[in-house]
């Protein structure tokens, strides 16, 4: 039921589409992205503490989405706020979903009624969580919210820096 739920917020709201540069300087669709409002919400939030250390804002990247998304389905599925579940660390389920990186890093959180902003504040007032967001090394990010049938929510950040 969880990751029904994950589904239906993911197939609700915005669509992005993220674009490649050939050689010849010409662009190409190469995925699209549909952010549901609580997701682009999140994302947002995020990216204001960055911002407030004028560092450039976390790109959404489709395949960290889909690693952040599962994540945050199988922490509610199985009522666990964990990084590693199911032998499986950050690292890699972003490989398992197509992701190459050079660094990945992953903020998660739980509750019942907690507002976004409020996920986002209890991050930043954690040093592991802020050294995220604020992370200069992070260019990309996935963001990954599921409720499980007890109505708590589970939330993933998925950072990332593409291969070079």
């Amino acid at each position: 039921m969880a990751i029904l739920r994950a589904v239906a917020l993911a197939c609700l709201g915005v669509v992005l589409v993220c674009t490649a540069r050939s050689a010849r300087g010409d662009t190409k669709t190469t995925e699209e992205l549909l952010m549901s409002k609580d997701e682009k919400k999140l994302l947002e939030l995020t990216n204001k503490e960055r911002e407030k250390k004028k560092l450039p804002a976390l790109k959404p990247n489709p395949k960290l989405f889909k690693a952040a998304r599962a994540h945050a389905a199988n922490m509610a599925k199985q009522e666990k706020m964990e990084h590693v579940l199911d032998g499986k660390k950050p690292g890699d389920r972003a490989r398992a979903a197509g992701y190459r990186a050079d660094w990945i890093g992953e903020n998660i959180a739980a509750g019942e009624d907690w507002s976004l902003e409020g996920v986002v504040e209890d991050w930043m007032s954690s040093k592991g969580h802020r050294e995220n967001i604020l992370s200069k090394k992070y260019t990309e990010v996935g963001v990954g919210m599921a409720k499980n049938d007890k109505d708590e929510w589970y939330y993933t950040l998925l950072f990332g820096r593409p291969e070079s």
